[in-house]
């Protein structure tokens, strides 16, 4: 069974940091790319970042360039979100999800998704 299990969500001031993991399992971990979502409410789920398993490359919307990071243990099947200078409009609930292949930022491709965890960011 594919799990994709999404924590470290939570209330921070504007200008804090947050870690978000998302835990793969029941799948090969090399075979997916794995990527964040997020979906604010009245908005649409929108493509955050995403790790491509075939060459390491990251990729970020713009608004999240210079802010997040993303990273993959391997040892542990775990992607990894660094949120750092975080702002309101980065309130959301945010979904990790798997993508077979390359990466991509368009929820259309989404192979399967994890469940959410909320960020909430004060200002």
């Amino acid at each position: 069974e594919v799990q994709l299990q999404a924590s470290g969500g939570g209330l921070v001031q504007a200008g804090g940091s947050l870690r978000l993991s998302c835990a793969a399992s029941g799948f090969t971990f090399d075979d997916f790319s794995i990527g964040w979502f997020r979906q604010a409410p009245g908005k649409e789920r929108e493509g955050v970042s995403c790790f491509s398993s075939s060459d390491g490359v990251t990729y970020y919307v713009d608004s999240v360039k210079g802010r997040f990071i993303i990273f993959r243990d391997n040892a542990k099947n775990t992607v990894y979100l660094q949120m750092n200078s975080l702002n309101p409009d980065d309130s959301a609930v945010y979904f990790c999800a798997a993508v077979r292949g390359r990466c991509t930022l368009n929820r259309v491709f989404v192979n399967y998704w994890g469940q959410g965890t909320q960020v909430t960011v004060s200002s």
